[in-house]
């Protein structure tokens, strides 16, 4: 058995899931962190268990080619990027390698491999950003988690976000110092400011501060307000009252302080109205692609019926909606329903219907309305399709399912499910939406069995 505070010397020669370097030595697997596929390090074990160990790199004695200097001071502190030691080539092929590898181990597949469309640039793609707000020697600051802890980071310029971004959260953090606003603390529950949520649009460059508080109000926010007036595209101020102990970011309760409450974008030729709440992809030109796929993939034409099941604020379900004859969306939160029919009529388009509802529990209520959609299009969160939801699908026996998945191994387990249920996977083409970061979307299309 390793030892732990031990020196060991080994060769890396996989990734796990959130990217770390995997080694094997005596036949244990060691997770080392900012590690590269091929490269020989010394590493030292902080800890040691029967089947595995974890441990940090204290010299690398062969160098990867693919091995770079980090452009963000931060990134070993912070959680929210994986990758910025190694080039983006590196990225993209450890990223379709683990959606081949899942597909083929859980879903038993044989898959040569995954073409994988990478992004023209890495830096100020993310439309959306949530700072968690933390207090130091007095002073509040705002930053990103260190990975697995609510350790903050604090960070002056993060590179995959817009300097619009970061120009709103150094502008709420010098109001929140100035006029002594408490922070909220998740040991006692008191405090009033816990996240500052930034959302901007992509082409309209409109910019929605949300903040996140425990409470109904926040003070001095017309001077904010007038601050705020200086960044470029600032649109409108939401205050999202949350006063439960949790992980969760966003209350059920929000009050529009200035502006309409939402900001508006263009994706796929299509305006859409974003709320505080509404699910839209964090990459913009990415989420076109990714978009244009799934439809590519569908194989619509004005005869079909598409039935959307985690539709959003609608953008799949209406960019269906122009080549189809008829489109339904269904999706659980009211707010991005209420979103989806307003974009409906925004952009003019007639056939398309949104339903709010549990997935699975609106696939069966469809079905018992006599609804056999041609295509039926999921885009589930990262846990993946609910028991519910597959068995509908399978009654329903849609021609073609399009699966857009977040998750390779949930996309996997659901292939294999459907698979049972008379499905074959005919294609499966990765997207990275989330360069620098560990996740990566897959879009597969399943064809019913004759």
């Amino acid at each position: 058995m390793l030892s732990k505070g031990e020196l060991y010397e080994t060769v890396v020669t996989d990734y796990t899931a959130e990217g770390q370097g995997v080694a094997h030595i005596d036949g244990c697997a060691v997770f080392i962190p900012n590690a590269i596929a091929g490269e020989r390090v010394r590493v030292r074990l902080d800890k040691a268990k029967k089947t595995w160990a974890s441990g940090k790199i204290v010299e690398i004695l062969e160098k990867s080619p693919h091995r770079v200097n980090r452009a963000c001071p931060v990134a070993k502190l912070c959680g929210g990027c994986n990758f910025w030691h190694m080039d983006y080539q590196e990225e993209l092929r450890l990223k379709s390698q683990r959606v081949k590898t899942c597909l083929n181990r859980l879903a038993g597949e044989n898959l040569e491999e995954v073409p994988i469309a990478g992004a023209e640039t890495c830096l100020g793609y993310r439309n959306k950003a949530q700072y968690p707000v933390a207090v130091k020697k007095g002073r509040a600051y705002a930053g990103f988690f260190r990975a697995g802890t609510h350790d903050v980071v604090e960070n002056d310029r993060c590179r995959i976000l817009p300097e619009e971004t970061d120009q709103v959260k150094a502008i709420v953090m010098d109001h929140v110092n100035q006029y002594r606003i408490s922070v909220y603390d998740e040991q006692t529950h008191k405090g009033l400011l816990r996240h500052i949520y930034v959302r901007r649009g992509a082409v309209s460059g409109q910019i929605l501060l949300c903040l996140v508080v425990n409470g109904g109000s926040f003070p001095k926010w017309e001077a904010l307000v007038q601050r705020l007036k200086a960044v470029e595209g600032f649109h409108s101020l939401v205050l999202a009252v949350n006063r439960r102990p949790g992980n969760a970011v966003l209350g059920d309760e929000f009050i529009t302080l200035y502006g309409p409450g939402c900001i508006e974008d263009t994706l796929c030729g299509l305006t859409f109205r974003l709320s505080p709440r509404s699910f839209y992809q964090v990459n913009h030109a990415q989420a076109q692609r990714l978009y244009e796929l799934a439809v590519s993939q569908a194989a619509i034409s004005k005869a079909d019926t598409v039935l959307d099941l985690y539709c959003g604020v609608g953008t799949i379900t209406l960019v269906m909606a122009k080549a189809a004859g008829r489109a339904i969306g269904v999706e659980v939160v009211p707010q991005a329903v209420e979103d989806a029919r307003e974009n409906a009529a925004r952009n003019g388009i007639q056939n398309a219907e949104f339903f709010c509802g549990d997935a699975g529990q609106a696939a069966l209520e469809l079905e018992g309305q006599g609804v056999r959609p041609d295509v039926i299009v999921v885009d589930p969160p990262r846990k993946g399709l609910s028991g519910d939801a597959i068995e509908a699908i399978a009654r329903m026996a849609p021609r073609r399912l399009v699966y857009v998945s977040c998750d390779p191994a949930t996309l996997a387990r659901d292939v294999a499910l459907l698979k049972e249920r008379g499905y074959a996977l005919k294609a499966a083409q990765a997207a990275d939406l989330f360069p620098r970061c560990a996740h990566v979307e897959t879009v597969c299309l399943l064809s019913r069995n004759k």
